[in-house]
């Protein structure tokens, strides 16, 4: 299960709405081994396509080495699908390489004349995929990692 607080997951829908046409995509740091989201790194799609996404190699060579500095992987590796569902591609499948990150996939497709503006609706879907096996896991959306469902519950994480 992935578990992302609100402002991380509005910020990767956001991020989608306004890269759109184009796929957006980004990771979410956490400490290492904690499986906690905790940072938002929007990243540049240096392919600026509507059906493809690819990382800059510079920029990504870059956050690996502020991840290592930092002791964090990433999470989370996102991305956005503009015209079909949020379900990873046999490309998407194949550049796969981080057995322990989530996957999620944004798709922005049902948006009619309000293309990409806040409103529209988006799936949000998150994936682990290893081996080029996928396969799909719950989202839960909390609104902070130090108090989880409701003002009565405490989750310490």
């Amino acid at each position: 299960m992935l578990r992302i607080d609100r402002a991380t997951y509005d910020a990767i829908v956001a991020h989608a709405r306004e890269d759109h046409p184009d796929e957006a995509c980004g990771v979410v740091a956490g400490p290492e081994g904690s499986d906690r989201p905790e940072r938002f790194i929007p990243m540049l799609n240096a392919a600026r396509s509507p059906t493809f996404y690819e990382f800059d190699s510079g920029d990504l060579l870059r956050l690996y080495r502020d991840m290592d500095d930092r002791d964090e992987e990433p999470v989370v590796i996102y991305h956005s699908h503009t015209a079909t569902e949020a379900y990873p591609s046999r490309t998407d499948i194949s550049y796969a390489s981080e057995p322990n990150a989530h996957y999620v996939l944004v798709s922005t497709r049902h948006h009619g004349d309000q293309t990409g503006l806040a409103g529209d609706e988006v799936e949000f879907r998150s994936f682990r995929i290893v081996d080029g096996v996928v396969t799909e896991e719950d989202v839960e959306v909390v609104e902070s990692y130090l108090f989880g469902h409701s003002p009565t519950t405490v989750v310490y994480d």
